[in-house]
C-alpha cells in the first residue's frame, strides 16, 4: 500500500488483487494530472453529478469522495478495488448525497452528467461502446475530460471522441501523461451501436456474440481453437468451471460433449459474462438451467473442494500490464477449489513456461497437446 497525494486528499491505495511486495502503484501519472486539473478549475461543481469511467483501482473515485459520482467499468476487480480502497480510507459514505453508484459496463447510465472523467481503456471498441451509450446522458454544457499515458493514446481514440461526441483539444504532456478536453457537439447524429458483434465459426459449429471488450472479438481465439482439438481427452465431470471464460466457447463445447455437467462460467469482465450467457442460450435453444454466469474475481467466491474440472485459457495481462501473476493467482485458487482427483486443464502460449510452475504447485503436470505456439496442460489435485 502506498500513499497517493492529490489536491483533494492523501489516500492509501492498493492495487487489486492484493499481492505481497507489489512494485506497481494503484494509480498513474494520468490520474495525478487529471485530479490536478480538476482542482485548478474548481471541479466538480457542488450539486453536479460526475461519471468516472474505467477507474482501475479507485484513485479517482476515492479522491472525489465529497461529490456524487458514478463508477462505470467493465471490470469487477476495478469495482472491488474502488470499494476496498474507499473502506481502507474510511470513506464509506454515510450520506446518500455523496454516495458512489457502481455501474457495470453492460448497463447504460441513466443519470444526466455534468462532468465525465474517462481513463482511456486498452480496447478501443470498449471506448466506442461507452461513448455511444453515454451521449444521450450528457448535460447541455457537460465537460468531458479523458486521460491516459501518451504511449497508450492511439489516434483512433481521438477519432472516436470526434465521431461520437465532438471536437477536442489536448493538454501538454506531463510526466508522459496527457488530457483530452472534449466538447459536446449537439449537431452530431447519434449512431447505432455496433456491439455486440457476431460471427459464425463453421469449424466449431457455433454462432458467437461478443460484447465490445472481449479479447479476439471478431474471430475465435487461436489458443481456444487449439484447446478444443484436445477436448476428446477430457473425461466427464459433473461440477465444472469455465474460468476466465471470455465468450464461453470452452464451457459451451464441453456442455455439448457432456450434457449432464453443471458448468459455472466465471470472468472478471461483465461483458465477457454477458457474452457467455448469450452464446450458451443460443447454443442450447434458450435453456440455461445447467449453467451459471457470474462476473467475479477468479474463483474467490467458489467453495473449497467443490469442483471436479476447471477449464481455463488464462489471461496474461491486466489492462496494459503484462505478467504471469494473474494466471498464477488462478492456478492457486484452482488448487483450493478442486476436489481431490479433480483436474485443471489449461491452454497457454508455449513461451510462458507454465509447465514448471504447475508442476511445483500441484506436484504433477502433463502436456496433453502442443503445436508451434500453444500447449494444452493438465494437472490433477492429489
Amino acid at each position: 500500500m502506498e500513499t497517493f497525494h492529490s489536491p483533494f486528499d492523501a489516500l492509501n491505495l492498493t492495487r487489486w488483487p492484493q499481492r505481497k511486495n507489489d512494485a506497481l502503484r494503484a494509480w498513474d501519472a494520468a490520474d495525478e494530472y487529471l485530479l490536478a486539473h480538476l482542482a485548478e478549475k474548481n471541479l466538480p461543481k457542488q450539486g453536479s453529478h460526475t461519471l468516472i469511467v474505467n477507474d482501475a483501482f479507485g484513485a479517482l473515485s476515492c479522491a472525489l469522495k465529497d461529490y456524487p459520482r458514478s463508477h462505470w467499468s467493465d471490470s469487477v476487480i476495478a469495482r472491488v478495488a474502488a470499494a476496498e480502497n474507499l473502506s481502507v480510507n474510511s470513506q464509506a459514505e454515510a450520506s446518500s448525497n455523496t454516495a458512489i453508484d457502481y455501474l457495470p459496463s453492460t448497463d447504460t447510465p441513466q443519470k444526466t452528467y455534468d462532468l465525465v472523467l474517462i481513463k482511456i481503456p486498452k480496447t478501443m471498441a470498449l471506448l466506442e461502446d461507452q461513448l455511444i451509450k453515454l451521449k444521450p446522458h450528457l448535460a447541455e454544457n457537460a465537460k468531458i475530460i479523458a486521460a491516459g499515458m501518451v504511449k497508450h493514446l492511439p489516434k483512433s481514440a481521438f477519432q472516436l471522441f470526434e465521431k461520437h461526441i465532438g471536437p477536442l483539444t489536448t493538454s501538454l504532456a506531463k510526466k508522459k501523461a496527457r488530457l483530452l478536453f472534449v466538447e459536446v457537439n449537439p449537431a452530431l447524429p447519434s449512431l447505432p451501436n455496433p456491439y455486440p458483434s457476431e460471427y459464425t465459426d463453421e469449424a466449431i459449429g457455433l454462432s458467437l456474440s461478443n460484447h465490445a471488450n472481449l479479447f479476439s472479438r471478431d474471430h475465435l481465439d487461436l489458443g481456444a481453437r487449439f484447446f478444443l482439438t484436445q477436448f476428446v481427452e477430457i473425461p466427464a465431470a459433473q461440477q465444472v468451471v469455465d474460468l476466465a471464460s471470455g465468450n464461453g466457447v470452452l464451457g459451451i463445447k464441453y456442455q455439448q460433449l457432456h450434457p449432464d455437467a453443471t458448468i459455472q462460467f466465471l470472468d472478471e469482465s461483465y461483458m465477457a459474462t454477458a457474452s457467455a450467457k448469450a452464446n450458451y442460450a443460443n447454443a442450447f435453444d434458450g435453456k440455461v438451467e445447467s449453467a451459471s454466469f457470474r462476473a467475479e474475481d477468479g474463483l474467490k467466491q467458489v467453495a473449497d473442494d467443490s469442483v471436479e474440472l476447471i477449464l481455463c485459457n488464462p489471461p496474461f495481462h491486466q489492462q496494459h500490464v503484462i505478467g504471469e501473476q494473474i494466471a498464477m493467482d488462478l492456478f492457486h485458487d484452482s488448487k483450493r477449489c478442486l476436489q481431490t482427483g479433480g483436474a485443471l486443464w489449461i491452454v497457454a502460449n508455449r513461451h510462458l513456461g507454465y509447465e514448471d510452475k504447475l508442476n511445483r504447485l500441484f506436484g504433477n503436470c502433463r502436456m496433453v497437446g502442443a503445436n508451434k505456439k500453444f500447449v494444452v496442460l493438465r494437472v490433477v489435485k492429489r
